[in-house]
């Protein structure tokens, strides 16, 4: 048995409406018409093979307070085609975000719901 690639990541989120707003509004990204009905609402991703799914739950870590650098708190991360494109649209939405430490052409973000995202500059 060999793993042989990463499908898919969930992410929760309290307020469907509101993290669509990001995930669609501020990312461009499309709903997926592949998900299935559900017992909770919820909206898929693709991007590329690999899919972000946003489950309508309760947050069980509300309360948890997380690290200011999304780097350093479990993310996702997704390659864009323009870092800096990304950060005029995150500073026009009053959205904060971090440049990585490292150097590199990424930066870190959050969505609505606190879910720590990173973004690499990438040409596929």
């Amino acid at each position: 048995m060999k793993i042989h690639s990463l499908l898919h990541c969930s992410l929760i989120t309290e307020d469907l409406t509101r993290a669509r707003a990001f995930y669609e509004g501020i990312l461009g990204l499309t709903p997926s018409p592949r998900r299935p009905a559900m017992n909770f609402d919820g909206v898929w991703y693709e991007l590329g093979a690999q899919q972000i799914h946003l489950l309508c739950l309760p947050n069980p870590d509300r309360d948890v307070v997380r690290p200011r650098h999304g780097g350093r708190d479990r993310h996702v991360a997704m390659g864009v085609s323009s870092i800096d494109e990304l950060a005029m649209k995150l500073e026009a939405a009053g959205i904060p975000f971090t440049r990585s430490q490292s150097g590199r052409a990424a930066l870190f973000s959050r969505d609505p719901d606190n879910n720590a995202l990173e973004f690499i500059e990438a040409t596929d």
